[in-house]
């Protein structure tokens, strides 16, 4: 059998009741996180172009969309999902693969289930197998993707869609392999956006997420794909990475060692790279005062992470676009420091000469790390023009799995992502958090409209 046959074949036998209850409810809060993370990309506005463009379609109303309440095509509807959850960097990380796996799952659950009619438990054992999916095709090659140019979210995650729609639409196994093979030649994503800033990242989950549903509604019409599509000659590790990859590399553990546990919420809108450096920063907030005391800020960081966070170093230090600024760790630290947190508000403004100022005053050491870069240890010195030398570290970033936030902070962020938009935002945190027990996903989910008036 093939990887993805495999793939396949055990998520077609999954049965939720028999997953460890900590992954169930791991699932939950990634659920929980994604929602929140797209009410508030809705409620400011992060990428209005996306709707817009699918909105174009707007029969059959099948699914319904976040912040707005329009109900759409279940693929219209996922792209729309998909890019308004990660379109302020807020959603979260899996450190090994470097995906934004909810952006990748949520979307496409969310479409599909609610187009079936599916039950919260129908739900739930779909999300946990396309997190599994998202996450172990991404770990197997390790920054593989994000070193050849390509996004990871993007390339791996529309088989997790493409699973998870396979899934939800009551495809039999062979027609869901045929789905991820026919996903696998609508993969794509560039980093270029890193040259300019531009708003094609947002994009990659949305349209992974239409192409995984669409890639599964061709296979239901009798479209095949290649079996081999993971691991063949011009198969995605190959061609993307120019890697061989053993099966072991995806498949070792699948059903005992749960990926799903082991995803970061990010308590910062921004790259997830740059995470563990600004909580080491943050220790020594109480003992720098004044940011104009500082004479230089320098950080340690893995050489894996500088091209996307560190260089070039003029543009980190100037960015032109809010996306731009949250892949500057020069400039990231110096919001820390002027503004005393990091929140969705912070990139509202980039013309603030006290930032600019000093941004200027960073600098970086690289090294090679043993471990992926999103979960390497977070080191800074900062020198203070009165002579003293500060230094803090942390193991990994906060919100990891060995740091995680906890169900009352993940709300308190859901809530905030929300606003004042949303009636009982709390209330309907705890039933998304309880995803097994959703009895009706299109009520659910017009509780996530956004107000006008507010």
């Amino acid at each position: 059998m093939t990887i993805t046959e495999q793939l396949v074949d055990w998520a077609w036998t999954l049965d939720v009741a028999q997953v460890p209850a900590e992954v169930r409810h791991a699932a939950g809060r990634h659920f929980l996180d994604g929602t929140g993370t797209a009410v508030a990309g809705y409620r400011y506005q992060a990428a209005t172009y996306a709707a817009a463009v699918a909105e174009r379609t707007p029969a059959p109303p099948e699914s319904t969309t976040i912040g707005s309440g329009r109900r759409l095509p279940a693929a219209q509807a996922a792209f729309t999902n998909g890019t308004l959850v990660h379109a302020l960097d807020f959603d979260d990380t899996h450190a090994g693969a470097l995906v934004h796996a909810t952006a990748a799952v949520l979307p496409a659950t969310y479409a599909a289930g609610e187009r079936a009619g599916a039950d919260g438990s129908t739900l739930l054992g779909a999300a946990i197998a396309g997190f599994e999916t998202v996450t172990r095709i991404g770990r197997a090659v390790p920054h593989g993707f994000h070193s050849r140019g390509f996004h990871a979210t993007s390339v791996c995650g529309v088989f997790a869609a493409a699973l998870v729609a396979s899934r939800l639409t009551g495809l039999s196994a062979i027609q869901a392999v045929n789905a991820l093979g026919i996903a696998g030649s609508l993969a794509s994503g560039s980093l270029e956006f890193l040259s300019d800033g531009s708003s094609t990242k947002q994009l990659h989950p949305g349209w992974s997420a239409l192409a995984g549903i669409t890639a599964a509604d061709l296979a239901a019409a009798g479209a095949t794909g290649p079996a081999t599509i993971l691991e063949g000659e011009y198969g995605l590790f190959r061609a993307y990475t120019g890697k061989s990859v053993a099966e072991s590399a995806v498949l070792d553990g699948l059903g005992e060692d749960w990926e799903t546990s082991k995803i970061t919420i990010k308590p910062y809108p921004l790259c997830q790279l740059s995470h563990a450096s600004l909580d080491a920063l943050s220790q020594l907030r109480g003992d720098i005062g004044d940011a104009e005391l500082i004479e230089t800020i320098e950080f340690r960081i893995p050489q894996a992470s500088v091209p996307i966070v560190c260089e070039p170093h003029s543009t980190k230090l100037e960015p032109r676009t809010p996306y731009e600024a949250k892949f500057s760790l020069a400039w990231d630290a110096a919001a820390l420091l002027v503004d005393g947190q990091i929140g969705v508000a912070t990139f509202d403004d980039l013309d603030r000469p006290e930032v600019r100022d000093l941004a200027k005053r960073v600098s970086y050491e690289s090294y090679e790390t043993a471990t992926v870069p999103a979960s390497a240890p977070g080191r800074v010195e900062v020198r203070l023009r009165d002579g003293r030398q500060l230094t803090a570290e942390t193991p990994s970033s906060r919100g990891g799995p060995d740091n995680p936030l906890t169900d009352q902070e993940l709300v308190a962020k859901f809530v905030d992502n929300c606003g004042p938009a949303t009636s009982d935002p709390a209330g309907l945190a705890n039933e998304i958090l309880d995803l097994a027990g959703i009895a009706d996903l299109s009520k659910l989910l017009s509780r996530t409209t956004v107000r006008e008036d507010t």
